[in-house]
């Protein structure tokens, strides 16, 4: 049994061993591979590139003038089986740390052999051709280690006995003084072609004056002239276009009054089909309405004239009935109380003077009662008297004077009655 493991891009995959006590190896950049346990090796290696500062510090020039120097190197490990194969006879199981310090002292040696060969002035005024070079002599060493040399740029180059100061301090003084010459000789010719540029100028604008006047005078006959025809022209393309938008104008007017025509007579068609159909909505809504709520009141009003007769008629025969039936009643109460009366007045008769004591005995309760009914709704008497004798004395004086009173209303002494006499005179 065993596992597959896989790269990307920027790793290379090396398998070693396998069955049967193989030495082959195997190289798999950006894939997969299958790996027998036990048997098989995995190992990766990085194909990212690698930034490496080469630094050279007291390094002679070809004319003993010592320089430091300093290269930045962008390197990496080529992809190709062959040199793939030598970089991991060479690095496989370092770290990149330890890679970038093998190839940083092969470059600083390619370094260091170069700048004895070349001037100052070589290396400081033509770093590109000194960094190629560089790459040149170096190329052939790293690449029989797997490792390919992708830019080599020289970032700063001196010294510490100020020969490139001196040397741009007399280049700068040198080119100061073709300077200032080259500026007093542009000077002095500018200075000669600045008057004989004015001469000529001056000479040309007099002509130039000349001329522009000419023109101008030429160029104002011609405009008015121009503008003489232009307003002829104007004039009469105006009163022409006057006429024709009064021509149209009339046109449009005649247009507008036929349309207004046709579109009063359509107004007229829509005004007589809407006052027809009001008067219809009107016979609908309102006059059959109307004349069936007149006959709806007719009807019911003559129900109800119909229903009064009825019920007069029910209601005179209703009083007639009770009138016949209260007259009979009357007349038969009458005829009772006749009776009643002419067997009073019989018995009255018989028993003479006695009868009559005896009905004014009997009316005499209800003259009391209605005499004494106003003092009923009394609730209390104060009668003022200094003398509780008097207040008796007015008692028995008031029962004194009702038998006169019965006698004068009825004609019967009641003081002939002998329990009324001790009632009124107990003293008697």
């Amino acid at each position: 049994m065993g596992n597959c493991h896989t790269v990307g891009p920027n790793e290379a995959l090396v398998v070693s061993g396998g069955c049967c006590g193989s030495d082959g190896k195997t190289y798999v950049v950006g894939g997969w591979s299958w790996a027998w346990w036990l048997i098989t090796d995995i190992q990766r290696m990085s194909l990212e590139i690698m930034t490496i500062l080469c630094r050279c510090e007291n390094i002679e020039t070809l004319e003993g003038v010592p320089l430091d120097v300093t290269g930045v190197a962008q390197v990496k490990v080529m992809v190709d089986n062959e040199l793939l194969g030598y970089a991991c006879e060479q690095f496989l199981g370092k770290s990149v740390i330890e890679i970038k310090s093998v190839i940083l002292q092969t470059l600083e040696g390619h370094l260091r052999s170069i700048l004895g060969t070349l001037t100052v002035e070589q290396i400081y005024q033509d770093r590109d051709r000194f960094a190629a070079l560089v790459r040149e002599v170096a190329a052939p060493d790293v690449g029989r280690m797997g490792i390919e040399i992708l830019s080599f740029t020289i970032k700063d180059v001196y010294d510490k006995v100020e020969y490139l100061s001196s040397l741009g301090k007399s280049q700068t003084a040198a080119v100061q003084r073709d300077a200032d010459i080259g500026v007093a000789e542009a000077e002095r010719d500018a200075g000669i072609r600045e008057a004989d540029c004015k001469k000529e100028m001056m000479d040309v604008k007099f002509q130039a004056d000349t001329k522009m006047a000419d023109s101008k005078r030429g160029l104002e006959m011609q405009k008015a002239a121009f503008n003489q025809e232009v307003n002829t022209k104007k004039a009469e393309a105006q009163l022409a276009y006057e006429l024709q938008a009064a021509k149209e104008q009339q046109k449009i007017r005649l247009e507008e009054i036929e349309i207004e025509v046709v579109q009063r007579k359509k107004q007229i068609t829509i005004e007589e089909k809407e006052i027809d159909r009001t008067e219809k909505e009107l016979i609908a809504t309102v006059k059959r309405p109307a004349e069936a709520e007149a006959y709806k009141m007719q009807q019911l009003a003559e129900g109800q004239k119909m229903k009064k007769v009825l019920t007069a008629q029910a209601e005179a025969e209703k009083i007639r009935r009770i009138g016949e039936a209260e007259a009979g009643s009357i007349e038969a109460i009458g005829k009772a109380e006749a009776e009643k009366m002419r067997l009073k007045a019989e018995a009255y008769q018989h028993y003479g003077d006695a009868a009559k004591k005896a009905l004014v005995l009997e009316a005499l309760p209800k003259i009391a009662a209605k005499v004494a009914a106003p003092l009923a709704r009394t609730n209390e008497i104060v009668i003022l008297s200094g003398d509780g004798s008097r207040v008796t004395g007015e008692v028995n004086r008031l029962l004194a004077e009702l038998p006169v009173s019965v006698n004068a209303l009825t004609g019967v002494d009641l003081m002939k009655i002998p329990l009324l006499q001790k009632m009124i005179n107990p003293q008697a």
